[in-house]
């Protein structure tokens, strides 16, 4: 047979990610709408808060933590090669918006 994901199912733990998860997303919102950074700086600090929050999302509630290590590469590799396609498909049309002069 396989081997089967041995993990602990308490509750305690998905409700400690759910409450990291409002709180990013608490401070996500507090940053939209306050603006206290340049345009630049709070789309970094954006998606960082969202990559935190898509990591809690993988790793816990779709259980990838609890997968062997293969299985966790090939998401990583997938994902990667996802963002090289997107990067030389989708960016060369958004340079546009900078050489165009839309405001």
């Amino acid at each position: 047979m396989h081997d089967v994901a041995k993990h602990d199912d308490s509750k305690a733990q998905y409700f400690w990610v759910w409450g990291a998860l409002l709180v990013l997303t608490g401070i996500e919102v507090y940053f939209g709408y306050r603006q206290l950074f340049p345009a630049k700086q709070m789309l970094e600090v954006l998606l960082f808060l969202s990559i935190i929050k898509s990591a809690l999302i993988i790793g816990y509630f779709m259980h990838l933590k609890f997968e062997t290590a293969l299985m966790r590469w090939i998401l990583v590799i997938s994902v990667t090669a996802c963002f090289i396609i997107m990067y030389f498909f989708f960016f060369p049309d958004a340079d546009r918006i900078i050489h165009l002069g839309v405001k």
